[in-house]
């Protein structure tokens, strides 16, 4: 019997997380993908799972693929992309999964927004604007609005507007980047902006604990900082998870964003998978669960495990992003590294981007070059320990043009960046 698990290029998620799970589990693993090529060639950089090519987004070619391999005992995804497909092709072969309507009502923002409005737990003011469709037709939406793709991910194309000019200014811009492009206008949400992440077996939704996230400056949305934020009022927490059901989400991971204001918790979206940008490794460590087993299992069709009370977990934990803030080539930057200083904080520092790599700035988690995380027993010393490690490292980018000296984690000269401290 063989774990399939549907990719598209590989990710933290996947490479650290789940098929280093799986082995542990015994349960030999095929990765489909439709870049097989962009895979490591090594086995052990893929804990000796197999990498095989397949039409991944298309269910028969997920269908195919797996029935050209061993039995599966479990079929499953960690893509926002791959969520309905995956679902559709773990429900045919009469595997455990998700619900492949709720995997597309998920994906779709405005089947999301249409769900939930229906159920009569929120209404979002929103417009969908086809390919061709005319800016005008987001008249109504009120400003300062938000403009996003109907699929999107990573905040790519994601925008604060503030008036009709800027809106058809927006749209016109992501649509000669994307031609062909669905796009949501929706009003903006204002409050604290927090995650859920649950697990559920169809039958009982688990609460792994909650993330306040921090945000770069607008129009675009990066995230730059998240703190473990399990106090959450048990209102709004139900609140969430009322939306969820309502939306048929209730198998697997989920990790859905929401703002808080005056106690009422209204949805960014909902992403059907594990928090993704190495928050998910961070989570399991904080938690000290076996997450990524715990999801394969459930996929195989385990009953939910016992979880830990996040409230009552006497640690705390902050990711940061070091992020770039200009186009450029990375020229110096610090590894991997990971450390147990004072008080037992366990300090960690992932690139994202190697060294001698250039691209241009986006707006969006493409912009990272570094993930840094501290837990330790409090908020204060995690943010010291993040602080006086980003004091004495660089990150330096130098600008298409060249030049510039490397500067320190504060400083800047010429056009050369060293991105400062996230407060």
């Amino acid at each position: 019997m063989r774990l399939y698990l549907t990719a598209l290029n590989p990710t933290d998620s996947v490479l650290d997380g789940f098929l280093p799970a799986a082995a542990r589990l015994g349960l030999p693993v095929t990765v489909l993908t439709d870049q097989p090529a962009a895979w490591p060639a090594d086995p052990a950089e893929r804990s000796g799972a197999e990498v095989s090519g397949a039409d991944v987004r298309d269910v028969r070619g997920v269908l195919d693929a797996v029935h050209r391999g061993e039995p599966a005992v479990a079929l499953l995804s960690n893509s926002d992309h791959l969520q309905a497909p995956t679902a559709l092709a773990a429900e045919y072969l009469g595997l455990p999964g998700k619900d492949w309507r709720a995997a597309l009502r998920a994906k779709d923002k405005r089947l999301t927004r249409r769900t939930v409005a229906e159920a009569g737990l929120d209404r979002v003011a929103v417009v969908a604007l086809g390919p061709d469709d005319d800016a005008d037709r987001a008249g109504g939406v009120p400003f300062p609005a938000v403009v996003k793709p109907r699929e999107g991910v990573a905040s790519e194309d994601v925008y604060l507007v503030g008036g009709p000019a800027e809106l058809r200014r927006r749209i016109a811009e992501i649509r000669a980047r994307r031609p062909g492009q669905a796009l949501l206008i929706e009003e903006y949400l204002d409050g604290e902006l927090h995650t859920l992440e649950t697990l559920g077996d169809g039958g009982g939704t688990g609460v792994l604990g909650t993330w306040r996230t921090s945000l770069g400056p607008p129009p675009t949305f990066t995230e730059e900082a998240l703190d473990w934020a399990p106090e959450l009022p048990r209102a709004v927490v139900a609140q969430v998870l009322a939306q969820l059901d309502a939306l048929g989400v209730g198998f697997g991971a989920c990790h859905t964003e929401f703002v808080v204001a005056d106690g009422r918790a209204r949805l960014v979206e909902v992403n059907y998978r594990l928090i993704g940008d190495r928050v998910d490794l961070v989570l399991a460590d904080l938690l000290d669960v076996p997450l990524f087993e715990h999801v394969i299992r459930l996929h195989a069709g385990d009953p939910l495990p016992p979880l830990p009370d996040p409230v009552r977990l006497p640690r705390h934990a902050r990711v940061e992003y070091v992020c770039a803030d200009r186009s450029g080539t990375l020229v110096a930057a610090p590894g991997r590294m990971d450390a147990t200083g004072p008080d037992g904080i366990r300090l960690g520092c992932r690139p994202l981007r190697a060294v001698g790599v250039t691209a241009a700035l986006t707006g969006t988690n493409r912009d990272y070059l570094a993930a840094l995380h501290a837990i330790g027993p409090g908020p204060a010393p995690v943010r010291a320990a993040l602080r006086d490690f980003r004091a004495a490292h660089r990150w330096t980018i130098e600008a298409p043009a060249g030049g510039g000296a490397e500067m320190p984690g504060g400083g800047r000269e010429d056009d050369v960046v060293t991105v400062e401290e996230i407060s």
